[in-house]
């Protein structure tokens, strides 16, 4: 087994104390930067920058700082400013290193972990700063404090002096804060510039002003009275950008911000406080570590409200970090939801016992929720902080919940009592809408047409059970079905056709849906069920193609179908399996075609109708007058359907993609929605731009 050892890595020695490696100080961060950022890519070069902006967002928590400005030079350098208390400038006796270099230099260093400094702060780890240094070509720090601005300038986590600007100038190594120009006592702050180290991050790693800009925003809603202003110097067509942000209404405001639909209740506020104990390892007065009952103070501030939509969004924070992934906050929080919801609608009545009690996806439906916790040293799951750990989080978020939540429920005044009657029925809704669902898909899903004979009568199936190229052709209208039937080749193209414009699913309940008989049975062909329990791989054919005239009513049964294919079949969108036919406009009949000249030109617009007349005058060939325009797909003969729109050899299918889901549910929401207004300012707005001589009238 030795001598295998020895031949797979090489080393024909034994293995001794030389082999092992001991990184000191910033040299881990340097040799393993994923360890702290990440990534080195844009994800962690803007890790970087949010360590410095939430130094300075602690500041503003403990109420000492007001203001952080954001700046991203033209030279490649981020610029982080704060009117804050500013780092110490003092000596700390055991290391004999000023504040600014020990919190610069060291890792696991700051006053962030005995409790005197800050109550709640994003920052834990003491790596923050630290490690932003380490992964720097050059670092520069300006603190006002005491009367005079103190400096001290880093070259990838070493001190000393620069000659001149930039990451290039010449440096000289050498510890020491030094002390710059006077200012008044009473000015006080801290400045960070720092330029990227190349040789650790991408080339093409940069900041994205859209995302720096979300953070702000969310920031400033975290921290009511605490304004963040960002400024991107960097070289673009527009010049200099600069936003800033500032919110005193706090997180109800932040809620009614992400809140994508019409509120059915009014923001509630749920805020409450509990306290716990922790063992944690504390230095003795001999420098050893030992176990200690600490007593923690965690204060809970929640805003929630329901909206007559059906997605939700939830963000989460601990001490204005962000918990994408949640965390025992987050499941304290929806625990408590459902169990409260649950006792109320039985004490209601609305469920009677023998009703199956609301799930967690019932009363998070329509929901739009901002959950923050502030605690001291709170528990994260790594340095990235997507994960709170601390167990007493859940228990006391969970009373405070449950505590708030009932109030309002069962609240006597007559606005709160009507909104809490209508949370309780939505929810419910919700509930028997999901059973629904489950019991369509127990008795309408089925795999293969051999397994049941329930398939809709109209459906023209394939003779290809697999799925490899099978294709379901949603066809508008019966007279385009029986020539389709003859263009198609049934060995894998299958037809189904639908009866004029279907239901319209994004103003409909599921319940509707399921009740509409092209909605079931388009549902009911692919076989792979609908909404949350839709599974891709059950699908029956490998592409579904929507083939309508190519007029007005054709583009509106597309956009009709394509909303019921967004809401309950998003997976089919985004696999890039849903296709859009393009059948022709006109066809131009050549009445003295050249030797090898096809003797008919199909053409998809108008445009370019007028583009090929032209080519063919200017050839010196002839067309038979007029042009026959298709009104429909049942204007073509089986030959020219095939042709134009069917053979795969010869058609042109446009793919329909979901790539930014969030900006499509937006569209779809203002398109085929239930509010009017924003609908009617969306054609008044763009009547301006309406080629009247296009309307077909």
């Amino acid at each position: 087994m030795t001598a295998l050892t020895n031949v797979l890595t090489g080393d024909s020695g034994d293995y001794t104390a030389r082999h092992l490696s001991v990184l000191e100080g910033l040299e881990a961060v340097r040799k393993r930067p994923g360890m702290y950022i990440g990534s080195t890519d844009s994800r962690g070069l803007t890790h970087c920058l949010w360590e410095i902006v939430d130094n300075s967002v602690d500041e503003a928590l403990g109420g000492h700082c007001d203001r952080v400005e954001v700046l991203l030079r033209a030279d490649g350098s981020v610029e982080v400013r704060d009117n804050g208390r500013g780092i110490p400038i003092d000596v700390e006796p055991r290391s004999g290193l000023s504040g600014v270099e020990l919190v610069m230099t060291k890792l696991h260093a700051g006053g962030k972990f005995g409790g005197g400094s800050y109550t709640a702060s994003g920052g834990l780890h003491g790596v923050g700063a630290s490690v932003v240094n380490a992964l720097s070509a050059r670092l520069d720090v300006e603190v006002d404090r005491d009367g005079a601005t103190h400096e001290m300038s880093f070259r990838r986590g070493i001190p000393g002096r620069f000659a001149g600007i930039g990451p290039d100038a010449q440096f000289t190594a050498g510890s020491g804060l030094a002390k710059g120009k006077r200012v008044a006592k009473r000015v006080t702050g801290t400045r960070v510039r720092f330029w990227p180290d190349r040789q650790i991050f991408l080339a093409e790693a940069a900041i994205a002003r859209g995302a720096l800009l979300d953070r702000a925003r969310q920031t400033a809603f975290l921290v009511p009275g605490l304004t963040l202003s960002i400024r991107d110097e960097r070289p673009s067509d527009d010049g200099p950008y600069e936003e800033e942000f500032r919110f005193d209404g706090g997180i109800g405001e932040f809620c009614e911000h992400l809140a994508p639909d019409q509120p059915v209740c009014d923001v509630l506020r749920m805020q409450g406080a509990g306290s716990f104990t922790e063992t944690v390892p504390v230095l003795d007065d001999q420098g050893h570590l030992t176990p200690a009952e600490v007593e923690r103070e965690l204060i809970v501030d929640i805003a929630l409200r329901w909206g007559a939509g059906y997605d939700t969004v939830t963000r989460s924070f601990v001490n204005v970090i962000a918990t994408p992934k949640g965390g025992t906050h987050v499941a304290g929080f929806e625990r408590a939801l459902v169990r409260t919801l649950n006792d109320l609608l039985r004490t209601t009545k609305i469920l009677k016992a023998s009703d199956e009690p609301i799930t967690k996806e019932d009363a998070l439906e329509g929901l739009t929720a901002v959950v923050t916790v502030r605690l001291p040293e709170p528990q994260f799951e790594g340095q990235t902080k997507e994960i709170l750990g601390t167990a007493a989080a859940s228990k006391i978020v969970s009373q405070v919940v449950g505590r708030e939540l009932r109030a309002f429920l069962t609240s006597t005044k007559r606005v709160p009592k009507q909104q809490a009657r209508t949370v309780l029925e939505k929810v419910a809704g919700a509930a028997k809408a999901r059973l629904a669902a489950r019991q369509h898909r127990e008795n309408q899903r089925r795999k293969t047409a051999l397994e049941n004979s329930a398939l809709p009568a109209k459906l023209v199936d394939c003779r290809n059970e697999g799925t490899d190229r099978s294709e379901l052709f949603i066809v508008e209208g019966d007279s385009a079905l029986g020539t389709a039937k003859l263009a198609r080749d049934s060995e894998f193209q299958a037809l189904l056709p639908i009866r004029g414009k279907i239901l319209n699913v994004q103003k409909a309940s599921l319940a509707d849906m399921l009740k509409n008989a092209e909605c079931a049975a388009i549902i009911q062909v692919l076989g792979a069920g609908s909404g949350r329990s839709f599974e891709i791989d059950a699908a029956r054919y490998q592409r579904v193609i929507l083939m309508a005239d190519a007029d007005v009513d054709g583009a509106h049964i597309r956009c009709l179908l394509l909303t019921l294919f967004y809401r309950y079949m998003r997976p089919m969108l985004e696999a890039g399996r849903v296709f859009a036919a393009v059948p022709p406009l006109h066809r131009i009949e050549i009445t003295n075609p050249k030797k090898r000249q096809d003797k008919f030109i199909y053409t998809y617009s108008d445009a370019e109708l007028h583009r090929r007349l032209t080519e063919l005058t200017a050839a010196g060939l002839r067309w038979k007058d007029p042009v026959q325009r298709y009104k429909g797909l049942g204007e073509m003969d089986a030959d020219q359907l095939a042709e134009t729109t069917m053979d795969p050899r010869y058609r042109t299918l446009r793919r329909i993609r979901v790539e930014d889901a969030e900006g499509a549910a937006e569209v779809f929401n203002l398109l085929m929605g239930n509010e009017v207004a924003p609908r009617r300012e969306f054609i008044v707005g763009g009547a301006a731009e309406l080629d009247l001589s296009r309307i077909d009238a």
